[in-house]
Parts: structure tokens; C-alpha cells; sequence
């Protein structure tokens, strides 16, 4: 089982968590090619941030391609992307509570 560690700003986390965003996206790039092509992930571990009490939750990944994303949701307008699909929750974590 692969897990895909990103960190994420509070307005994209938040809309993940809350089921409105089912795709995240990464840009075109030899850092992101070296990260995702070849390579299959069972799960993505997403941060709230980078403090060491962030908000983090574990989500399944039902697919990983390239095309174009929605504006609403962050991909840049007219540019392909690495697209991201995401599928159930499967686990939650808050440490300060």
C-alpha cells in the first residue's frame, strides 16, 4: 500500500474534507512527473499546513491522470495538469484534540 504525503492550504483541505472537492491537482513539472508517473498510490495522507499539530486526514485515490481540472477547485485555467481522483475518507486525525 502507497501513500502520497501532500500538504494542502485550508481552503482546498477544507473543501476535500467536506466531500465538495473530489480531485486535487499538481502541476506539470519535472518534480511532479518524478513523484506520480509510474507510480500507483492506494492513498493520499493530506496536512492542514505544516505545523507539527496540523489537521491530517487519509483519503483513498480512485485514479491519477493528466487533463484539464476545474477552476473552482484550483487547476489553473486552460493548463493540463496531473489530476488526482479521491475517493472515501478512511481515516481523521486532529492531535489537538
Amino acid at each position: 500500500m502507497n501513500i502520497l504525503h501532500l500538504t494542502l492550504k485550508k481552503k482546498w483541505f477544507d473543501m476535500i474534507l467536506s466531500g465538495v472537492k473530489r480531485e486535487e491537482y499538481r502541476e506539470i513539472k519535472p518534480y511532479w512527473r518524478k513523484r506520480l508517473l509510474n507510480k500507483k498510490f492506494s492513498f493520499i495522507h493530506f496536512r492542514n499546513g505544516y505545523a507539527k499539530d496540523a489537521l491530517s486526514f487519509t483519503i483513498e485515490v480512485n485514479g491519477a491522470y493528466r487533463g484539464l481540472g476545474i477552476v473552482e477547485w484550483g487547476a489553473p485555467a486552460g493548463k493540463e495538469v496531473f489530476i488526482l481522483r479521491l475517493g472515501e475518507i478512511k481515516e481523521r486525525n486532529n492531535p489537538c484534540h
